[in-house]
């Protein structure tokens, strides 16, 4: 396993602070390999990101919800995410990884204990991509029980499956800005047309992550911003955000961020006091079944 980079444990403050009730639409934890066994060919773990961790961060930027994505080290193996789930307390909900191997009592567990989705990797990095029939076989129990989908995939995943993709009814969320900008230009343009055709149908949703990662030109990451703010004016009411905290993958030749900067790069892509509020606030609140 290729040896990758600790999060910066000292936070920064944003400028301004977020909004009440912010949350943090995707974040990662895990823990001590001898209590969670990774699954052979993970490609990353990260023992130290912790819940107790998340919490401090998420003190820190001033974000009070929050999401925590099952990471593909554990693949189907939903017990760290319960735990966590457990520990976090109701500001908090989850999102599982599911196949052929759960069963339906299983997802019942899951779902009881506030998983309301599933993600699918899609990026072939990552060691996890489903077969098109058990993806499509998860989607419709998930539909029985009110679930929404996450999909992580590249830009060019996405403009291969775009059949595939105009054919789902749930609500789906488009993780790290659907791999863009990207590097093909034609590709992108592509992916950019098959993403804002989907936002029109009305079941889809945009997580604004990863930006400064999927930049092309480096900071101040300006590519990414116009990107994100395409994607806000074509559906400003079905974005969100996350910090994809403890940010996997970053490799020791890399700048690891820092999660007030993350913050301010929202800001960025969304000016407004009022855009803001959507995206951090009454979005996530809608998709992920927050109350008052």
């Amino acid at each position: 396993m290729q040896k990758f980079k600790i999060f910066d444990r000292n936070t920064r403050r944003p400028n301004p602070l977020p909004p009440l009730k912010s949350c943090d639409s995707q974040f990662h934890i895990f823990g001590p390999t001898e209590k969670y066994p990774i699954r052979p060919g993970a490609v990353y773990h990260t023992p130290e990101a912790t819940m107790a961790e998340v919490r401090r961060m998420h003190k820190a930027i001033g974000f009070e919800r929050g999401v925590i994505v099952q990471n593909t080290a554990y693949a189907t193996n939903s017990r760290p995410l319960l735990d966590a789930l457990a520990e976090a307390g109701p500001n908090y909900r989850g999102c599982a990884v599911i196949d052929e191997s759960v069963d339906d009592a299983e997802l019942e567990r899951i779902n009881t204990a506030g998983v309301g989705g599933a993600r699918f990797n899609f990026n072939k990095r990552l060691n996890l991509v489903p077969s098109e029939g058990s993806f499509l076989h998860a989607l419709a129990r998930m539909e029985k029980i009110g679930w929404y989908a996450k999909i992580n995939a590249t830009a060019g995943d996405i403009v291969e499956r775009e059949a595939l993709l105009k054919t789902l009814k749930l609500n789906v969320v488009i993780d790290h800005l659907g791999g863009l900008p990207g590097p093909d230009a034609g590709v992108r343009r592509e992916a950019q047309r098959v993403i804002k055709d989907l936002l029109q149908r009305g079941n889809w949703w945009v997580m604004l992550s990863n930006g400064d990662r999927r930049s092309q030109i480096g900071y101040p990451f300006d590519d990414a911003v116009a990107v994100a703010q395409d994607f806000i004016a074509w559906a400003p009411e079905r974005m969100i955000w996350g910090s994809d905290w403890p940010h996997p993958l970053v490799t020791e030749d890399m700048e690891m961020k820092n999660d007030g900067d993350l913050v301010e790069l929202l800001y960025r892509y969304a000016p407004s006091d009022a855009t803001r509020q959507k995206i951090l606030v009454d979005n996530p609140a809608k998709l992920f079944g927050f109350g008052d």
